[in-house]
């Protein structure tokens, strides 16, 4: 089954073209609605996929996490992505998916994988309410197949920080604030990440604005510039800083980066590339489309490092990327 995923590095070149690759699976037949409905995953978050090894059962594990595997030396927790989404499927999942972002590798019981789909983030939507609301915002983006299947692809980042046990208040601790008179616009598709980012922004005293996808963002820094022009100023004189994610429907981060850093409206304005794909090779390509620096996420200290190293230099002894 890893064989799906030995050309994975060849995939980096997708990055930038506003393209991407995901890995299609399954977590079975809904015995409540008998529907077997499919999932996508960014291929640049799976490591491998196998069949389950002994699970390890824990005390006091959060919900939806059935236990540990050891995998290579290392302990990996396993999360049922079934009893996590809050679907009654038929049968057994045995099979798993190790995926590895965010600093952090877990694996996900389905029941099986299908294949790997090369899509352009423009055919992403996002989801209507009545499915974000069915399935708890587990979903970021849906799109439809020539064959009518619907497609959702899972929000990471939600799966992580609810399945992983922390302590919310102290990661944030000891954060001082800026002090300054700044504005911020953030894009990320995860309403998880949109908190966490909205809450360190608002430790460090410092104005926001936020947007779910490289689109929305698009369209608001469109606005700021007509209202700069109106008020005879520079865009960089009411917006200091832009922080993007990489994976966001409709338009993506490294499409989002090379529209402002070709249109001189936003010269002088810094965009900082915010994501789980930390790799060198994406921080490279990242690099390649203009971005002025690049955090993995999530951590706060170093991500509010990074922006007060953007917006206020002089108070920071060096570049946190």
């Amino acid at each position: 089954m890893s064989e799906l995923l030995k050309n994975i590095d060849a995939r980096t070149r997708l990055a930038g073209t506003n393209k991407l690759e995901i890995l299609l699976f399954s977590l079975g037949t809904d015995a409540r609605s008998g529907r077997k409905e499919s999932f996508g995953i960014n291929v640049f978050k799976v490591r491998e996929v196998m069949r389950t090894p002994p699970i390890t059962a824990a005390p006091d594990m959060q919900p939806g996490v059935e236990g540990m595997v050891s995998l290579r030396g290392q302990l990996v927790p396993i999360v049922d992505l079934a009893k996590y989404c809050g679907i009654d499927p038929e049968g057994k999942r045995e099979i798993m998916i190790v995926t590895e972002y965010n600093g952090h590798t877990q694996g996900f019981l389905v029941e099986g994988v299908d294949t790997i789909l090369r899509l352009d983030w423009a055919q992403m939507r996002i989801p209507p309410d009545m499915m974000t609301t069915r399935l708890g915002g587990l979903v970021t983006a849906v799109t439809e197949l020539e064959d009518n299947r619907l497609i959702m692809m899972l929000d990471v980042e939600k799966v992580l920080a609810e399945t992983t046990k922390y302590d919310d208040d102290y990661m944030f601790k000891d954060i001082p604030p800026i002090g300054r008179d700044f504005t911020v616009l953030f894009a990320d598709d995860s309403s998880v990440a949109r908190r966490q980012i909205a809450k360190t922004l608002d430790v460090l005293g410092v104005r926001h604005v936020s947007a779910v996808n490289g689109r929305a963002a698009w369209d608001e820094l469109e606005r700021i510039a007509k209202h700069a022009e109106v008020t005879g100023r520079k865009v960089w004189e009411v917006l200091h800083l832009i922080l993007t994610d990489v994976e966001m429907p409709e338009m993506d981060g490294y499409i989002l980066t090379k529209k402002i850093k070709t249109d001189p409206r936003f010269d002088g304005v810094p965009v900082l590339m915010h994501s789980s794909l930390s790799s060198i090779s994406n921080q490279t390509l990242g690099k390649s489309v203009g971005v002025d620096g690049y955090v993995p996420k999530f951590e706060p200290h170093r991500l509010a490092g990074a922006i007060r190293a953007m917006l206020s230099p002089e108070d920071t002894p060096e570049m946190l990327a």
